[in-house]
């Protein structure tokens, strides 16, 4: 069922550059950092089911469907146009020779081909823009539009100001496509998480060498602080080709807290949960990891919590295979907690320790994607990539988190993580 949504009160959007070239077209290609097989044939049955012409995506290359469909980045809003002939984009001239050599689309065309600036003079750079999308649409044969539901509204209502019917496709149809990964997807998700790897070797290793001084760990004489052990995460994950925005580095009452970034010295005795999420930064795929360390003695409770979470960890892990559900496989992991005396939201929704969290989630082009490891989620499939997450967690104790990341397959799952799993940390 698709949702048409009534116009809204149009809002004015920032001019994009204007350029002065003609419209070039050849045969597909692949972008060499996206070298990825798009199958669209579910987006364009969709779309013929629905007597539609074409689907577009505005936005710049963060957005993570408009970076697959197009197979090319770039830091403004372009357009992205998928008719049942082919792919289409409509870039300024800024970014025209980029995409002419980079784009996997049938057509690359610049905005000039429109006579855009002259638009932008005579109407503005609100309906100047809607102008040369809707001359771009006619140009290849749309009268009706289908778009995705972050599609800015006041260009669709220009766009409908320009008699095309614009509908809004609410089901997420392109998140669903990237969901399965191609193998070619599957080695750069793998090579982020070697990267990944290198990086938590590297906060293990800081953990390890430490010395203690009044309970608190010391590196080079300073305090060994959540903020320097982040420092060199990154440090190390730039080494290898990746970035990443944030990552987790939180001990004692901090790592109780699940999404909680740690801040301050870190403590002897103590559960210090480190979650790395790199980007790589040229195909843009992301991995996902999470450690818990503890340097001396954290305690019985907190050692019991931890052997818990590993063996709900590892339960989850054997549960995965094509044809359960997320559901299925968060409820397995539920079981081993809750079995082991523990809260989870399934056993009580207003529970603040305990598990407190879904098992896992998709990780692609984005850090969470289809398809969910959680109450919610549906059928599991041959190459969908998801991580195993189960935690504990209470600020009297700490956290306990352990993550892998793993390729499901039709009878069980690849693991791309190659890193031990082990309370105490070691420098080797």
């Amino acid at each position: 069922m698709w949702v048409r949504i009534q116009p809204y009160e149009a809002s004015p959007e920032l001019p994009l550059t204007p350029d002065d070239s003609e419209q070039y077209m050849w045969p597909p290609v692949r972008h060499p950092a996206m070298n990825v097989d798009v199958d669209l044939s579910p987006l364009r049955e969709s779309l013929e089911a629905e007597g539609i012409d074409g689907y577009c995506i505005d936005a710049d290359g963060t957005d993570s469907d408009q970076r697959y469909v197009s197979g090319f980045t770039a830091p403004d809003p372009y357009q992205t146009l998928v008719t049942a002939e082919g792919i289409h984009l409509l870039v300024s001239g800024l970014e025209y020779g980029r995409a002419k050599a980079d784009a996997s689309a049938d057509s690359v065309t610049r905005r000039s081909a429109y006579d855009y600036q002259q638009l932008v003079a005579d109407h503005g750079p609100y309906e100047g823009k809607c102008r040369m999308l809707a001359a771009f649409c006619a140009d290849h044969g749309v009268d009706s539009l289908a778009v995705p539901r972050s599609f800015p509204t006041g260009t669709a209502d220009g766009l409908r100001a320009q008699d095309l019917e614009v509908t809004v496709e609410p089901e997420g149809i392109i998140e669903g496509i990237r969901a399965t990964k191609t193998d070619w997807e599957r080695e750069q998700i793998q090579a982020s998480q070697r990267a990944n790897e290198a990086a938590m070797a590297t906060a293990e290793a800081l953990i390890a060498t430490a010395d203690v001084e009044d309970g608190v760990l010391v590196h080079d004489g300073e305090p060994l602080t959540s903020e320097r052990v982040k420092t060199e995460i990154e440090v190390t994950l730039l080494r290898q080709g990746c970035s990443l925005d944030d990552t987790i580095v939180a001990c004692g009452a901090d790592g109780a807290d699940p999404h909680n970034r740690g801040s301050g010295p870190l403590e002897a005795d103590e559960l210090i949960v480190i979650d790395i999420f790199p980007r790589d930064k040229e195909t843009g795929y992301f991995a996902d990891m999470t450690r818990t360390f503890a340097r001396g003695d954290p305690g019985e409770e907190a050692r019991r919590r931890y052997e818990v979470t590993k063996a709900a960890h590892e339960a989850a892990l054997e549960a995965v295979e094509a044809g359960v559900t997320g559901a299925d496989v968060h409820d397995v992991a539920c079981d081993v907690i809750e079995d082991a005396g523990y809260d989870t939201l399934r056993s009580d929704p207003s529970a603040e320790t305990g598990f407190i969290h879904g098992t896992g989630h998709g990780v692609g082009l984005d850090i969470h994607e289809a398809p969910s490891v959680s109450p919610s989620g549906g059928d599991l499939e041959a190459g969908h990539v998801i991580t195993i997450e189960p935690g504990l967690y209470d600020p009297d104790v700490g956290g306990v988190r352990i993550e892998d990341l793993v390729v499901v397959t039709e009878d069980g799952y690849e693991n791309l993580t190659d890193y031990r799993v082990a309370l105490e940390p070691t420098a080797e």
